[in-house]
């Protein structure tokens, strides 16, 4: 079964970490996971660019060393690139000193204090040397663009009724996810209703 939203133990775990925007204003904070990739990544910006919206991108070391010249785009275009792990690991089963290294690793191609755990797992002793260097940011909707068993109509409309002020949304830049079928729908959809998209608040300590 599909958890929407991160369970609330975590927020209470990680009270340093950013799940959602401190705000009773509509708006609304876009972010990707998992890019850069060729196929996705320049069709996700053109329709950013379109509605004039600016996002965070936390992007796979791995890829981001395989394709500079997408990081170096997707910064032209007034985006915030976030550190998602040189490769995908998963916190709750690897090793606290592996998985700082694999950050540490993915810090040189993308960003060097700006984090978000893949799975959104972490362990406590992960997070506690990682807080000291990274502001950590999960998230406060995922619509599981990324499930294959999920049609892209779904998805979408698990965004249209679980959005709320202050939402961080996690959507995925990659050739399996669904978003490039409902980006632009969605966009439309919450300008509609009254919501608005604001540049992501969290650029990383200095």
């Amino acid at each position: 079964m599909p958890f929407f939203r991160p369970f609330h133990l975590l927020r209470l775990l990680y009270p340093e970490a950013i799940f959602r925007m401190d705000t009773d204003n509509k708006e609304l904070c876009l972010t990707f996971d998992d890019g850069p990739h060729p196929d996705s990544t320049p069709q996700i910006l053109d329709i950013l660019e379109a509605h004039n919206l600016r996002a965070a991108f936390f992007c796979s070391g791995e890829a981001a060393e395989k394709y500079p010249w997408l990081i170096a785009l997707i910064i032209s275009k007034g985006h915030i690139i976030g550190n998602h792990g040189y490769r995908h690991l998963n916190g709750w089963i690897t090793n606290t000193q592996v998985y700082i290294r694999n950050v540490s690793e993915g810090a040189k191609f993308t960003s060097p204090n700006l984090f978000r755990p893949p799975y959104g797992r972490i362990r406590p002793s992960q997070f506690r040397e990682l807080v000291k260097n990274y502001r950590i940011v999960f998230w406060d909707l995922m619509p599981y663009d990324f499930d294959e068993k999920m049609s892209s109509n779904k998805v979408r409309d698990i965004l249209k009724k679980k959005i709320r002020p202050g939402s961080v949304i996690v959507l995925h830049d990659k050739t399996s996810s669904s978003v490039l079928s409902f980006l632009a729908e969605f966009i439309k959809y919450t300008e509609d209703e009254g919501f608005r998209f604001v540049t992501p608040p969290f650029s990383g300590k200095e």
